[in-house]
């Protein structure tokens, strides 16, 4: 069990490697609410995956939020081209 558990969390990791730190953090939430549900075997690894998974489309969400936020801020700005360019790029790059 503890295998797949690495197992599991390094195919995590890879995958996405530009959530490292999130992810890890996904990969203990979505572990220890499979841990509070008594899950095993099979069930424990189609909660995994579902677990896991949503908390992708999550971040994905987020970032598409973030994109319409910085894209109704540039157009209340009247701002154009390069002005307009730049702008976003210093949006989304924020945290």
């Amino acid at each position: 069990m503890k295998k797949l558990l690495a197992v599991l969390a390094l195919a995590c990791v890879a995958a996405a490697p530009v959530y490292a730190g999130t992810q890890q953090d996904k990969m203990k939430t979505c572990n220890a609410d499979a841990g509070k549900k008594a899950l095993k075997g099979d069930e424990r690894k189609a909660f995994m995956k579902d677990c896991l998974s949503a908390k992708k489309e999550e971040a994905g969400n987020s970032q598409q939020n973030k994109m319409k936020t910085c894209n109704a801020d540039a157009t209340s700005k009247a701002l154009k081209g390069d002005d307009r360019k730049k702008f976003m790029k210093d949006c989304l790059s924020a945290k």
